[in-house]
């Protein structure tokens, strides 16, 4: 995928998450997400994401694919989001995977509940 899909499809996750009362000013678990043809190459893309801020996990998935979760707890900004993608990137095509693109779970607003 290209980066500029990866800047639009974010800028509208972004967006969206604007709309619906995000709160930007606070730290969050952001999840990205990479899918491997086998373990071994999720494991060793895995290996490089070990930190106080950084947790790795590695799945299997359907029809033999393996699964890697990063979660990042950062602010959820398009620059923030967009440098840790491209550093993901990095790591995970030479090994053969692909970007699976991020999420960020948004806590409902107490008074926005129905």
């Amino acid at each position: 995928m290209s980066t500029a899909f990866h800047e639009d499809a974010s800028i509208q996750v972004l967006r969206r998450m604007k709309e619906g009362g995000f709160d930007f000013a606070r730290f969050h678990p952001i999840e990205f997400y990479a899918i491997f043809p086998d373990e071994e190459r999720a494991r060793m893309a895995a290996r490089n994401f070990r930190g106080e801020s950084l947790k790795a996990e590695v799945s299997p998935g359907e029809g033999g694919a393996w699964h890697l979760q990063i979660s990042k707890v950062m602010y959820a900004t398009q620059a923030g989001i967009g440098a840790f993608e491209h550093d993901l990137e990095s790591i995970v095509i030479p090994l053969g995977g692909r970007m699976d693109g991020w999420g960020v779970t948004q806590e409902l607003n107490a008074s926005a509940a129905p």
